[in-house]
């Protein structure tokens, strides 16, 4: 665990970097602001975010039309205090000292934004808790 002086950092992870970890990155950076570090990739990343994505989080006031789906690297997983995946199977590499969460979502690629909504806002519940756990309101 950090130490009320230190940053924890999350990785968010899926296969194309264009929707779940996406939102997961968004929802994070919104809601704990510079309490945290936030990073998203993916193990096999799309051109472009999902643009059902982009509309279901414009409707809860976050905009992710800038951002680019990246690649997964070790470094940033070496950086990483917290590592999450979103279905990236066993792309993702481990190492030691690292916490590893695996959150089973559905994925919203091909879908409409009618079926995107209910997963960011399981997804928005979840950056909920994970803030309450690593990184809550009041700490320096």
């Amino acid at each position: 665990m950090t130490t009320a002086a230190e940053q924890p950092s999350v990785l968010f992870v899926c296969v194309h970097n264009a929707g779940r970890s996406q939102m997961a990155a968004a929802f994070l950076t919104h809601l704990a602001g510079d309490r945290v570090q936030v990073r998203s990739a993916g193990s096999a990343p799309a051109a472009t975010v999902n643009p059902a994505v982009v509309e279901a989080m414009a409707e809860v006031g976050i905009d992710v039309s800038a951002e680019v789906p990246k690649v997964l690297t070790t470094e940033a997983v070496q950086a990483s205090d917290v590592v999450i995946t979103m279905g990236c199977g066993d792309t993702c590499p481990v190492f030691p000292g690292k916490r590893y969460l695996d959150w089973e979502l559905r994925d919203p690629a091909g879908q409409g934004v009618d079926a995107v909504r209910p997963i960011r806002d399981e997804i928005e519940e979840r950056i909920r808790g994970l803030i309450a756990e690593i990184a809550p309101a009041g700490r320096a």
